[in-house]
């Protein structure tokens, strides 16, 4: 029996691990991937300090403090289904049972396909598939490809593909579907760009984002956006293209996109080839929380945190006795953050299992967490404080129904 079981070994998972072995819990962390650090492993980039944050040796890093401060780790360890059983858990894995007291469930996020015709071909990937080639395997997903799908995710990505000699040909729109919905309005995704323009490495669009917080500039700047797009880190991004079709025989050879106006509609007889070797579809993440559904844990549709997150509160508690979240699964943010929330859900979980004196080492914890992510370089979702104020009102207002 451990004190506690955590499934997965990302930023959050491990940040959880090393608090709860400093604070005397026996502790197992486990995950289906085959190495430590879960979506950390593919982030490169350059930070505003001019410090480059290497998720790689990040992972490596906290994955070497859990060991040595004796949490178990499990790889190559895929989770059936989870039951509780009187006080404990019980989890069933491929390879064992294992049981806990406690259970923190770090289960990060998945990425969200965008169907394109033609997307069954070789050479088409997500996005995040194409990060963790490059900046994980060091291997290249092609020598020339396109982008579907214009998101802070894909932007980063496409920034790293660039550093990495791969050259990105066009960040570009989806056609618009019943899917796509609004990521294939121009105005909808310039407006979620507008949020990342800080990134920018031109001064002049940088200074020209801001004059587009203002709702009639932004109309009229989607308006006059050019059709070949604006080159951010020398890749073109094209709100104004929308691929239409991936085409090749045997594996991809190009695309074929199409003009669309300001709602996404696209412009008859404007379709054009481009040649490509490889395409990336970037439909954004979503909160990876299946096995809370199984551990019984109520949900709420949160857009500004990505999608259905599990009822939990800021010590990272949820409604579910000894049940505990941290990271993605509760709202698509950064690494960082993920690490804060991940401290904070230990500190939380040692609490619960009796260790003395944390009350005010938790409340630290949890305004840490809050500053971490109001000086996060990158945000995913530009109003996530909006859906953890949402989240925050559910949790109490559940808490009153208990009581």
């Amino acid at each position: 029996m451990n004190d506690v079981i955590i499934i997965g070994a990302g930023p959050a998972g491990l940040s959880a691990a090393i608090t709860c072995a400093r604070k005397g819990l026996q502790t197992l962390v486990i995950d289906e991937y085959m190495k430590p650090g879960g979506r950390l492993l593919g982030q490169l980039y350059e930070e505003p300090s001019g410090l480059w944050w290497n998720g790689i040796e990040e992972s490596e890093r906290i994955y070497k403090e859990a060991v040595e401060l004796g949490v178990e780790i499990g790889l190559n360890t895929s989770v059936n289904n989870i039951e509780k059983e009187h006080d404990h858990w019980v989890i069933y894995t491929e390879k064992n049972v294992l049981y806990s007291e406690q259970l923190l469930l770090a289960t990060g996020a998945a990425e969200s396909p965008i169907p394109v015709p033609g997307w069954t071909l070789p050479g088409v990937m997500s996005v995040g598939a194409a990060q963790v080639m490059t900046n994980v395997h060091r291997v290249k997903p092609g020598n020339r490809g396109v982008i579907i799908g214009v998101n802070v995710l894909s932007a980063a990505i496409a920034m790293e593909l660039q550093l990495a000699g791969v050259e990105v040909a066009s960040l570009t729109l989806p056609k618009l579907n019943k899917v796509t919905k609004e990521t294939a309005q121009p105005r909808v995704v310039l407006d979620s760009l507008l949020h990342v323009s800080h990134m920018a490495p031109s001064k002049l669009v940088r200074y020209g984002s801001k004059l587009m917080k203002n709702n009639l500039l932004k109309k009229m700047g989607i308006s006059f956006y050019p059709k070949q797009g604006f080159k951010m880190w020398d890749i073109p991004i094209q709100l104004r293209k929308a691929v239409v079709e991936i085409y090749g025989d045997e594996a991809v050879t190009g695309v074929k996109l199409a003009t669309i106006d300001p709602h996404g509609e696209v412009v008859a007889g404007s379709e054009e080839e481009m040649d490509c070797d490889f395409v990336c579809i970037a439909g954004g993440l979503y909160p990876l929380a299946e096995l809370a559904a199984v551990a019984g844990c109520p949900f709420y549709l949160v857009e500004e945190l990505g999608g259905y997150v599990p009822l939990h509160n800021e010590q990272m508690a949820t409604p579910i006795k000894n049940l505990f979240v941290a990271g993605n699964i509760t709202g698509i943010e950064g690494a960082k953050v993920a690490m804060k929330q991940g401290i904070t859900a230990g500190l939380s979980i040692a609490e619960n299992a009796g260790v003395q004196g944390l009350t005010q080492e938790i409340q630290h914890a949890v305004q840490v967490t809050e500053q971490t992510r109001e000086d996060a370089y990158i945000q995913f979702h530009p109003d996530v404080k909006k859906g953890r104020r949402v989240i925050q009102e559910e949790w109490e207002a559940c808490m009153v129904t208990v009581q």
